[in-house]
Formats: structure tokens, sequence, C-alpha cells
């Protein structure tokens, strides 16, 4: 029973832990919520009013929220900083609370300064944030010049008590984070065979549910390596650490991706297309509807649900002779003579499994450190010498100096466009607020702020807009429900208010509309708590937001405005570009050439898709009228997907030329190159220039171009694998694919 019981409280936490990769969201919501029920514990203690409750309450939230650097000794210092930024802006508050011109003339001012600062990184958009949110608090509670004594102190116990909980009690350091990021990909790893297990058996009926399943967990595997991306530098201490860790997590979410392809393949008539993994809807052929049925099949089973095992397997735990042989068993995959007797696609997916349990391997040893070599069979041997001496290369390796793009001046810079945006945004917010109310208009003002943030193209601030408006009704209608439960009594109402604050926190990444939601029932709660709830201020609420939202949509479209599709088109640019890089200095490497740090390039390429994929938002939006459009973007994205899957596989066979016995330099390669990177400049010239007269080439296949530069006697493909020519191939055929979507020429076809 205890066993079952411990099994019960496995899966519970692994499901935690992939629902929320290194607990970032659990972490965020749980130290906001206990800033503030600390600062509450703390003026309660001082017998402070409500109203100071209250303020405590926004200001700790305000002080919690703000801090965004990775690094514990620069957040003290920004914390540090914040709290005579907060006071000066308490003191502005209370001074022009009174004085209507002038007060709003420096709220604007004090909005543009506030998004102007996050040009100066982190830290300067803390501190403008604490500027412009205490001034909030400033006009919420209603602060003057008598009570400024009160709200410094509150100040202070607030700011001590974000630091009391952010650096003792909900402690954090950057390598734990690491390491519980590193704990999630293993988890999402493992959910991933696990639907490619459910693939291989999936009856006509359940097959595009499957794929869908198997489409949206190979994302979330992609997000989570990119988030390991992010935190390798605060992380890990020594540079040549991060390197392996991060050559580790590359190898298997490439063998991991590979593996879902390889069971396509068994399904499917013919070789699977790597775009139906990332084309959301795109069906299996007829052919492959029915599961696969061969004598292999249940071997094939067997050895899916043993790699699952091996993946969920805790790094350091022990597992015994029975492991052992799992592990070896899948590693003998790997050669020839091991291979169960079966039709070519099923053989290949049992090397799909062997190449993902020596990724799975390579993981275990990198994070792990040594393990018991003593029962390893030979495959497992030679897998370990190819790790090591990977390992041996890559903490030999320099890395390669990052060349920097010089930031726009002036007013194209985004920062300095969005200052001016919002500071315009917010002129028309106040002047429509005191329309209607002159006690409340900075609703209206907030909400024109808040769809400023994270966003850079007026499609996106539209869509933002939206969801906060949903999120306030749906609050108000909670607001009404929760004042007429709690009523007047404090304490109640303030463990509501932070539970909704725990939990704004937590959907916040996952959904606007529903932090939106949390917020505004928070806020229902503290008017009932300030005596000043009705049903009137709850509805003016929803009209001040819907003011807010209209005036930040009019200004980013009159006010040097960037249309959604300039803004997709210059992350599409850049997203081709990175392209070309990634994809010319990996077959550079594979021809002979120098090596260059193509990890670092690939991860590149990965993040300017995801700047991409979130910029394309508005287009893809479900409630977008546009079907075309939107059908033509999720097209697009899917094919740039599918192009950085095979450029990322590229890169990551180059970085093993050194040390791989199987794969040598073979200078063809640059030939065949020469046409995709010819056809990623014609994609790119269109893009900037619509009058551009760049023609896409087509021709022979990558292979018969290897083959016509070959000398007689000369094996095939030289010493190139097939797996790299095949994502030669798939690359060519995804960049040729988008020209049609983008408008670009294509050769008529010869007769």
């Amino acid at each position: 029973m205890s066993a079952a019981d411990g099994s019960v409280w496995a899966r519970l936490r692994d499901r935690l832990t992939a629902s929320d990769p290194g607990l970032l969201r659990l972490a965020a919501g749980s130290r906001t919520a206990g800033s503030i029920a600390l600062t509450l514990a703390v003026l309660s203690a001082l017998n402070a009013p409500v109203t100071r409750l209250v303020a405590g309450a926004i200001a700790s939230m305000a002080a919690t929220f703000a801090i965004r650097e990775k690094v514990r000794s620069r957040q003290a210092v920004t914390l540090a900083l914040c709290l005579p930024v907060a006071l000066v802006s308490v003191s502005l508050g209370a001074l022009l609370n009174a004085r209507v011109v002038v007060g709003d003339v420096f709220f604007v001012v004090l909005i543009f300064s506030a998004v102007y600062s996050r040009r100066f990184g982190d830290r300067g958009n803390a501190l403008g944030l604490i500027g412009f949110q205490i001034y909030f608090m400033s006009l919420f509670v209603g602060a003057t010049l008598a009570t400024l004594p009160g709200l410094y102190l509150v100040l202070t116990v607030a700011f001590a008590c974000s630091a009391l909980v952010r650096f003792v009690i909900v402690y954090e350091t950057p390598a734990g984070i690491l390491e519980r990021l590193r704990e999630a990909f293993r988890v999402r790893l493992a959910q991933l065979v696990s639907a490619q297990l459910e693939l291989l058996d999936a009856g006509p009926g359940q097959v595009d549910k499957v794929l869908g399943t198997v489409r949206e967990r190979t994302a979330r595997l992609h997000e989570t390596a990119l988030m390991i991306q992010g935190r390798l530098q605060e992380g890990t201490a020594d540079e040549s650490v991060a390197r392996l860790v991060q050559r580790r997590i590359a190898g298997a979410e490439i063998a991991a991706e590979r593996l879902g392809l390889l069971l396509l393949t068994v399904r499917s008539s013919e070789r699977a297309d790597t775009l139906t993994l990332h084309l959301p809807g795109a069906p299996l052929p007829t052919a492959g509807r029915q599961p696969v049925r061969e004598e292999a099949t249940d071997v094939l089973r067997r050895d899916l649900m043993a790699l699952r095992m091996l993946v969920l397997r805790p790094v350091g735990a022990g597992g015994g002779t029975a492991m052992t042989h799992v592990r070896n068993r899948l590693l003998g995959y790997r050669d020839e003579e091991n291979l169960p007797p079966a039709s070519a696609a099923v053989q290949d997916v049992f090397r799909g499994i062997g190449e993902a349990g020596r990724a799975v391997l390579g993981l275990r040893v990198a994070l792990g450190g040594p393990q018991d070599e003593s029962d390893d069979s030979p495959a497992t041997t030679r897998s370990r010498e190819e790790l090591d001496a990977e390992d041996a290369s890559i903490e030999g390796a320099e890395a390669g100096e990052r060349v920097l793009e010089e930031p726009p001046t002036g007013l194209r810079r985004p920062t300095t466009r969005a200052a001016v945006q919002v500071a315009l945004g917010s002129s028309l917010a106040i002047v429509g607020g005191e329309f209607l109310s002159s006690q409340r208009w900075y609703w209206a003002v907030l909400t024109c702020w808040i769809v400023f943030i994270n966003t850079s193209s007026t499609g996106e601030i539209l869509v933002k807009g939206y969801r906060r408006l949903l999120g306030t009704v749906l609050g108000v209608v909670a607001g009404i429900v929760l004042a007429g439960l709690v009523g007047p009594h404090t304490w109640p109402a303030l463990g509501l208010v932070l539970v909704f604050v725990f939990a704004m926190f937590y959907t916040a990444p996952l959904s606007y509309t529903l932090m939106s939601f949390f917020v505004t029932a928070a806020l229902g709660l503290l008017y009932t708590l300030l005596h000043t709830y009705s049903l009137a201020v709850l509805v003016l609420r929803i009209e001040e937001t819907a003011l807010g939202a209209a005036c930040g949509i009019i200004a980013a479209a009159v006010v040097l405005p960037v249309g959604t599709h300039r803004r997709t088109n210059e992350l599409l640019i850049t997203v081709l570009d990175r392209l070309a890089d990634v994809t010319g200095a990996a077959v550079e490497q594979l021809s002979g050439g120098p090596g260059a740090d193509l990890l670092d390039q690939a991860r590149d390429l990965d993040q300017a898709l995801s700047d991409l994929r979130a910029a394309v938002q508005p287009l893809t939006h479900p409630i977008t009228p546009l079907r075309a459009r939107r059908n033509t973007a999720q097209y697009l994205l899917a094919l740039l997907e599918t192009c950085a899957y095979h450029a990322r596989s590229l890169a990551a066979t180059a970085e093993l030329l050194p040390t791989h016995p199987s794969i040598a330099a073979d200078p063809r390669l640059r030939r065949a190159c020469a046409r995709i990177t010819h056809n990623i400049a014609a994609l790119t010239a269109h893009l900037s220039d619509e009058h551009a007269d760049a023609e896409i080439e087509t021709g022979p296949s990558i292979a018969s171009l290897l083959e016509s530069g070959g000398t007689p006697g000369t094996p095939r493909y030289g010493r190139i694998t097939d797996r790299v020519l095949r994502h030669l191939q798939r690359l060519d055929e995804s960049v040729v694919g988008l020209a049609r979507p983008l408008g670009v020429r294509l050769p008529a076809p010869k007769r």
C-alpha cells in the first residue's frame, strides 16, 4: 500500500512539474500572496486602519512583481532602490491629488517616464513600474498630506515584508530553478513518449486526437528547452557545464521529435512529412488510419514503454539489474544486428528508440555525474565512449563571439515609441475618464497602461484589450456575488483577496483573461472593505476598462503605428536570417569548414520563432474574422517550425562531427546548401521590398546534387549519413514551400 501511495504522489508531483516548469508560476503566486499576507499581519499588529491595510496590500504586491532580475544580488539592489522611488511617488500623489490639471499632467509625464525606463533593462523597468503603481495606489486610497506619515510606514513595512518573503521564505536560487526546469524537461519528455505510444495503437476514430496530443507535447517540450536555455548562464557556474547541458537537452529534444516522425511514417503509406507534426489539424493520410499491426509491434510497444520508464527514472536513482537490462537493450538497437525482424519503417522506429535511449543516457551522465558501468553491454559502452568524446570536445571548445545588431535610435526605438503612444493614450483616457467619473477616472488610465505592456503592434494591443475587457466583465459578476457573501467582514475578504492574488499570478502566463478576472474580483472585495462598493461602482469599472482599452488602441493606431503586418514581416525576416545563419554554419562544418557555436545559433533561431509566434497571435486568434489570413499564418508558422527542426538537427549532427565515427566531412554539401541559402535570401528580399525580382530556385533533389558531384567508384553519398541528407532535403522543400504563401515568384515548370 505504501508503494502504491508513493507512486500516486510521484504521479501528482510529475503532473505539477510538467504543468508548471521550474515551478515558476507557483513561486510567483506564493511569493506575492505571502508578501501581502505578511504585510497585513504586521500592519494589523500595529492597529492600522483598513485604508492602510489596502494600501499595504497594493504596495506589497507591486514591490514583489516589479522585480524581474534573475540574480539574487541584483534583485536586492533593485528592491532597495525601489523604496525611495515609492516614497517620492506617494508624496507627489498626495500633494497633487487635489490639483486636477497639474496632477493629470504629472501623471502623463510619469507614465511616459515609466514606459521609457524599460530601455534600461530589468532594473529600469522595475523602477518605472514602482513609480506608476505607487502613484496609482495613492489615488486609490485617496492619499493626502495628513496621511503621508502613515503611508510612509506602510510602504516601509510592505517593502521589508516583500524582501523577507523573497530572500528567506520563498527561497529561490538560479541553480535551483534550473534544476527544476531540467526535471520538468524530463517529465515532459516522458509525457511525449506516452503520447507517441498512444499514436502507435490509435484507431481510425482516435488518431487525429492523439496526433494533436503529440503536437501539443512536442511544443511543450520545446518550450521547456527554451526556458532552460534562458537560465543556463545564471544557473551554472562553469560555461563548459552550461554548454554540456545545452547540448544534452538539444540532443534529447531532437531525438524525441524524430521518434515521433518515425512513428508517423510507420502509420503512413510513405515517409511522413515533418509539417504534419507542426501544422494544427493536419490529418494523417487515409492509409495511416489503421493502427500498426506487425509481428514486431508488441516488441515495439514494450520498448516504447521501457523508454518512458527510463526517462521517468530520476537522475541519480539506481535501477538495479532490471533497469540496466532495459537500458542495454534499447541502446543495442543502434547496432544493425540487434534490430528485430520487421519492415524497414518499423526498424527505423527501433533505431529511433536506440537514439532516444542514448540521448537519455547523455542527460543522466551530464546531470548526475559518473555512474556504475559494471553491467554495460558493448553497445552501452560504445555510447558512453561517444558521449565522453563529445564532452571533451565541448569542454575544450570556446564559445564564439556573438554579433550584436545595432539597436534602433530615436522614435524607431520600441521603448520610445511605446512611451509616446501610451502617454497620448493615457491623456485621452484621463479626459474620457473624468467625464465618466471624477473620482475613479484612473481605472481607464491603468487599462491603457497595461495593454501596452509586452505588446509591439496594434493587433497585439487590440487582442490584449479585448481579453482584459472580457476578464473584467466576468470579474465584475464574481465581485457582485462575493460582495454579497462577504459583506463588511474584513478578514474573510482579505483572505479571499490573497487567494485571488495567488490565482492571478499563477494564471498570468497562461491566460490574460483569467488574470483580469481575478484582478477585478479582488478589487470588488477591496471596494467592499473601503465601504465604497456598489453595483454602480463595478459597472463603472467595466466602462472605464472599455474606455482605457479603446484609448490604447486609438493611440497605437494613430501615433507612430506599427501594424501587425509590418511587425510580423520584421520578425519573419529575423527568423529567415537566423535560419540562413544556422543552416549555412552547420553545412559549412559538415563540409569540413571551421567549427562554430551552432547550438547558440540554433537557439537564437528558436527564440526568433517564438517572438514571431507571439506577434502572429492577432492573426491566429479564434475570433479573428479573417479566416484566410488565419490559415495562411498557421501554415507559415508550421513551415517555419519544420525548417527550425531540420536546422537544429543539422546543427546537432555537425557538432558531433569531430567525435562520431560514422560522420565525416563531405565538401559536396556546400553545393547542395547553396540553393537553400539562395532561396532564403530571395524570401528575405521579397519581404523587405515587394518589388524585388528575386526568384526561387528549384531543381533536382539534394541527393542527386551530391551524386552528380561525386567521382566514379565512391560510395553513393560519400560518408555523409542518410539522416543528414533527409534533413537537407526536407529543409529545401520547406523553404520552397514558404514561397507561395509569401507571394514569391516560383519558376515555371519545365516541359
